[in-house]
């Protein structure tokens, strides 16, 4: 299910996003939490990163660029940056 087709829950994304995440990453979902570091738990070089973006808009359906990685540290600044993007 993408975010913008059908009405999400808060809660529902952040669930598919860590869904998502671990099976794309090989990383366990209960390291993918607000206050962990995004770069350091999916292991992301700058290469992952691009891998990163088409996969958020694929699941997402919502554009992000390089350029807004630049603040992002957590999985919180990621999450917050998305539900801007998502607009909830």
């Amino acid at each position: 299910m993408q975010a913008n087709d059908v009405k999400m829950s808060w809660e529902e994304v952040i669930e598919d996003t860590r869904d998502f995440l671990s099976e794309e990453f090989e990383v366990d979902r209960n390291m993918i939490l607000p206050e962990n570091s995004l770069k350091d738990t999916l292991d992301l070089d700058s290469l992952d990163y691009v891998d990163l973006v088409v996969l958020i808009e694929e699941n997402l359906n919502i554009k992000i660029t390089g350029e807004d990685f630049k603040e992002i540290v957590t999985f919180g600044d990621f999450y917050k940056l998305v539900r801007q993007k998502l607009n909830l």
